[in-house]
């Protein structure tokens, strides 16, 4: 690939400093074209190859139980996860967290050829390079035997760093408004380990992968009967505060941390009728609301508590630094504190539902056997086909059913407290019942004529057969799309040989210019989120998926007659049948921590 052609932009042009301006640039900066991709090394460093692990030193590590799949907690059903209710709630105990932080960041396999090891994740990442760290902010709880304060989760040890000592008081107060045993979950990036192999493009990956850790740990949460919501209301320096992010004597020369996000995570609570006629009397006086948002001026007071340990270096050298990442970076940073708030569901399970749910729990395979085995493909046979059933089921999961509310929608959807603003649009190459051709899936009816105003208006949106009837699903055009499929996918054959793949189209320049340049990140959250919920659908399927961050972006656009950047290509996907590597040994998880013989 050339990647020294010059970029389409003026070399005397006055640059805006405009964060909107300068996002917007960005983007455009880092489209690949079919005569010119977007700028990165040309080449693997490999003797500057980022370490994958990041440790604090000094920090000290608290082991988690390395649990069997047999072991308490047990992971319900793959199913039950989508029901709500059926869960019973585990308290939140050591044990507990180790299968949170199995299911949602942890080492799943590792991959063996000749002398080279490289280890898979709970977590899909771009080329398994793993930008995304988590950590956790845990109050003084019963049955945690863990002091309260900022934990760093080191997934090769499965253990968590202990970054920082904060007062029991302080946390209280600060998740006071929060449901009982509630605690914080975080996520940071590494842009540097994405930029080493991808260049400029790598601040989107990064984002990518921020969305399939928001969804990885949704889903952990949700196998505990545990609920979790986005804080998308606390600004950006807050969130680096307690995240230590902004400590520049614990990073010295290492490679920064970005501050990405941070959730909120609680056991879901089971009621009995009294309750629900109390709960509803408080519902009605507005008293329970949960806060997207955290008192900046309390995160102020921990961050002067006591920290320890210092980042590892990843690299020892840097090569090319990537300026316009920083630029983007500091350019979509929300600076801004929002009172955001979302309401509780108004039903609850109870504990009928849930000791019939303990029957029924077993049916198909567990949560835990999909997490585990999941993979990123890296060859489709070209032959396999999947049901028309199970290719709208699919669908079905990917709808965030805008007229509920936030957490009543349908999980993980309800961890995202925004409506959509990604569509799909579907090469189906291998699906029974469909004729093979371009399809489109409006993730929000609502938007139908803005998507459609977008697009080459002579495009005839037919309902697709069969289609179920909440599901809005349209037919553009009949053909053979496997040949353009892999074309714009930097013509890659696994967007042809799939069943089916499409392309994650944004709602691009109107919502940036609405809501401002820090919307940017978040397209690339949900268009993560997504892929994350047709990674696990994929499995349980009997298929396999795999994410395709290259992409030539106008041609992708082009096919639908899009001519501006009121839509805009974000993530392809592909799901299909499998062609493994046999040549490549797996591994257990954690083989290196088992006691030798």
């Amino acid at each position: 690939m050339n990647t020294e052609n010059p970029i389409p932009f003026a070399r005397h042009e006055s640059v805006s400093i405009d964060p909107l301006d300068q996002i917007i640039r960005y983007h455009l900066r880092t489209k690949h074209h079919f005569n010119r991709y977007a700028r990165s090394l040309g080449y693997l460093d490999w003797a500057n190859q980022p370490n994958p692990f990041r440790r604090f030193d000094g920090a000290p590590l608290i082991s988690l139980p390395l649990l069997k799949p047999d072991e308490e907690p047990l992971s319900p059903s793959y199913q039950a996860i989508y029901e709500w209710g059926t869960i019973p709630c585990q308290p939140v105990n050591l044990n507990a967290l180790s299968r949170f932080f199995e299911f949602a960041l942890a080492l799943s396999a590792w991959k063996k050829a000749g002398e080279s090891e490289w280890a898979l994740r709970s977590n899909p990442s771009s080329g398994n390079l793993h930008p995304t760290e988590g950590y956790v902010v845990l109050p003084q709880m019963k049955g945690l035997d863990l002091s309260p304060g900022l934990y760093h989760y080191a997934p090769k040890e499965h253990g968590l760093e202990h970054r920082a000592e904060f007062h029991a008081d302080s946390v209280d107060r600060l998740l006071v408004d929060f449901p009982q045993d509630a605690f914080l979950f975080g996520l940071t990036s590494i842009h540097w380990r994405e930029a080493w192999k991808y260049g400029e493009r790598a601040f989107r990956y990064c984002n990518h992968d921020v969305g399939h850790a928001i969804g990885s740990a949704r889903i952990a949460a949700a196998t505990l009967g545990w609920n979790m919501t986005l804080l998308d209301g606390v600004d950006q320096d807050t969130v680096a505060m307690l995240l230590g992010t902004d400590r520049k004597e614990d990073f010295g020369e290492a490679e920064p941390e970005h501050p990405d996000c941070l959730a909120v995570v609680w056991p879901n609570e089971v009621v009995t009728r009294d309750d629900l006629e109390v709960r509803d009397r408080e519902e009605m006086d507005g008293k329970k609301e949960i806060p997207l948002f955290l008192d900046a001026s309390i995160v102020k007071k921990l961050a002067g508590a006591t920290w320890h340990g210092n980042a590892n270096r990843l690299s020892q050298e840097h090569g090319v630094h990537w300026d316009i990442i920083d630029d983007a970076a500091k350019a979509s940073w929300k600076g801004q504190a929002d009172n955001l708030f979302c309401i509780p569901p108004r039903s609850f399970p109870s504990p009928d539902r849930l000791h019939a749910s303990r029957m029924t729990n077993d049916v198909g395979p567990s949560a835990g056997q999909i997490i585990r085995q999941r993979r990123s493909a890296v060859a489709f046979d070209g032959k396999t086909s999947i049901s028309g059933f199970t290719f709208f089921h699919m669908l079905q999961q990917v709808m965030a059913r805008v007229e509920r509310p936030q957490l009543e929608r349908p999980m993980p959807w309800d961890v995202w407290p925004y409506d959509p603003m990604i569509h799909l649009m579907l090469f189906v190459h291998r699906v029974e019942g469909l004729t093979p051709g371009l399809y489109f899936l409006v993730r929000d009816h609502r938007k139908l004529t803005f998507i459609q105003q977008s697009m080459n208006p002579e495009l005839i949106w037919t309902v697709a057969p069969d289609c179920p009837e909440d599901l809005p699903l349209y037919w553009l055009l009949e053909g053979d799309a496997k040949r353009l499929a892999a074309q714009v996918s930097c013509h890659q054959g696994i967007a042809g040989d799939s069943a089916f793949s499409f392309s994650m189209l944004a709602e691009f320049e109107g919502i940036l210019r609405e809501r401002g340049a820090w919307w940017y990140p978040r397209m690339f959250w949900e268009a993560g989120l997504l892929g994350q919920v047709l990674y696990l659908e994929a499995e349980a399927a009997g298929v396999r998926a795999t994410g395709i961050g290259c992409f030539f972006d106008d041609p992708v656009h082009e096919i639908v007659g899009i001519q501006n950047v009121a839509l805009q290509s974000l993530y392809h996907f592909t799901i299909g049948g499998p062609v493994e590597d046999r040549r490549l040994q797996t591994l257990p998880p954690y083989h290196h921590l088992e006691p030798r013989s």
